[in-house]
């Protein structure tokens, strides 16, 4: 197995940092260089300026005086020239100054002795986007180094088998270490409580020899302990594979004479606790009659506040589809032998029917599955249509199980249940019926007994898909033909 290197992501922080430090110092030495440059030419500047324009200004000639500016302000750094006479009078201003500012060269123009005007030369700022787009191979270069660097780093110090192993004895020493301060702290403990904290008698030894086999015996009770949690996870991990009665003789079996008393009394304890989910959950129970639970998908409880003019009648067109629906799957040679034993009937919490097998060659299981399937692609035609047409109507969901974890279904269905999914739970036997003509996955990070046992409809072979799409038009024949005759 390959470890990652210590604190690598620390020295990721720090290079972070040390690339934006060097970038930092490498705006600011450039901008100096820049500042200091721009200086020189500006002084420069003004002076050819003065050179230039001293007998315009002179003769306070504007005209001349702003085509002269003009040929200086085209200069990229240059923003802004202004010229003045001697008593400080503005005749020309060249540039954008109010726009861009920067740093202003100031300059008196003189013919010999006798001060003519001033000159003022606006120089702008470079700004710090500049200067990195002007240093960009130089910023890149940095960084692809200091990703290198981080690269290196990771794979050189990279900890060893040897480093790991040393690390590894480490650690064992120190636990052992903090272990046995903890056994010298109850011993000091039992010491105090039985003596008052003072061995002044010749009973030292009695009390010594008594406390350490207190201690003794707290460490095995909690060995026990441990053992007796360990074998109930397993009884109640074995409890789905096998018998009650096996399980409990194996676990006597196998056990100590105190631990399988502890045991047995525990998962009795759990059995009476959870309403016999031990039987529930039994692998090996037969399956001669299933429960096909059919739920609204409600998730805002739009069918409370429906007024029973609207509601009744939904709840009737979904009595009148699944008993339709129950009539024409049962007349399939494949479910030969299965018949339902009552009538369902849709209130706000969903119907429910169920199937029983006449002889042993009856799949009720597999009825069972195949009718929850055929209402729902009957549920999703009725749902489509109403809402096509500006009607109520709700998305379905199903579940399948046997009589004994019917209830269990009826949480998973309220819990997990989601729009147009068909659970199953089913113990093996239920399983095999529908393993040849059905697709099923587990649940995602189950957290109950029951979600890890409850599998979800996935798909089904080719033939019983054309069973259920025959089924469903000679159920939509059906209901056409009583609507055109109402």
């Amino acid at each position: 197995m390959t470890y990652l290197a210590p604190r690598q992501g620390l020295f990721a922080i720090i290079l972070l940092v040390s690339f934006c430090l060097q970038t930092l110092l490498l705006v600011i030495s450039t901008d100096q260089q820049l500042s200091k440059s721009r200086a020189l030419k500006g002084e420069q500047m003004v002076a050819q300026l003065i050179d230039e324009a001293r007998l315009s200004l002179e003769n306070k000639d504007r005209v001349s005086l702003s085509v002269i500016a003009n040929r200086y302000t085209s200069e990229q750094d240059v923003t802004r020239i202004l010229i003045k006479d001697n008593k400080d009078d503005i005749l020309v201003p060249v540039g954008n100054a109010p726009m861009q500012q920067g740093d202003t060269i100031r300059q008196i123009a003189t013919n010999g002795d006798a001060v003519i005007g001033s000159v003022a030369l606006t120089l702008k700022d470079v700004s710090k986007g500049e200067i990195i787009a002007m240093q960009w191979p130089f910023v890149i270069g940095t960084m692809l180094l200091h990703l290198l660097l981080w690269l290196i780093y990771g794979y050189l110090a990279r900890p060893t088998k040897e480093q790991i192993s040393a690390l590894s004895r480490n650690i064992q020493d120190l636990y052992r270490e903090q272990y046995s301060q903890g056994d010298q702290r109850g011993y000091s403990r039992d010491l105090e409580r039985g003596t008052g904290g003072t061995v002044n008698n010749p009973a030292d030894a009695r009390l010594s020899s008594g406390a350490s086999e207190s201690v003794t015996e707290n460490k095995v009770t909690n060995a026990r302990t441990f053992n007796v949690h360990n074998e109930v996870n397993e009884y109640l991990r074995n409890q789905q594979n096998q018998e009650t009665g096996d399980e409990t003789g194996s676990l006597t079996a196998t056990s100590e004479g105190d631990i399988e008393d502890k045991v047995v009394g525990t998962a009795k304890r759990h059995s009476s606790q959870s309403g016999g989910q031990t039987s529930k959950l039994s692998a090996t129970r037969a399956v001669d009659s299933v429960r096909v639970q059919i739920v609204f998908h409600d998730e805002f409880n739009m069918l409370e506040r429906l007024a029973p003019a609207q509601r009744l009648p939904y709840l009737a067109l979904c009595t009148q589809l699944l008993n339709q629906a129950v009539t024409e799957l049962l007349k399939q040679p494949l479910l030969l032998g299965v018949s339902a034993t009552n009538e369902a009937h849709f209130e706000d919490d969903g119907a429910s029917v169920v199937l029983k097998a006449d002889n042993s060659h009856a799949k009720v299981a597999l009825a069972g599955v195949m009718l929850a399937k055929l209402y729902l692609m009957l549920n999703k035609i009725i749902h489509d249509k109403h809402i096509e047409l500006s009607r109520f109507a709700l998305p379905a969901k199903a579940g399948v199980s046997d009589e004994a974890q019917s209830e269990p279904m009826t949480h998973l269905l309220q819990s997990i249940g989601k729009k147009e999914q068909l659970l199953i739970l089913l113990p093996a036997a239920g399983l095999k019926q529908i393993s040849n003509h059905v697709q099923v996955h587990s649940i995602m990070r189950p957290t109950t007994v029951y979600e890890r046992e409850c599998a979800i409809f996935d798909g089904g072979n080719d033939s019983m898909i054309q069973r259920l799409a025959d089924v469903r038009n000679a159920v939509l024949m059906i209901e056409d033909e009583d609507e055109s005759a109402t």
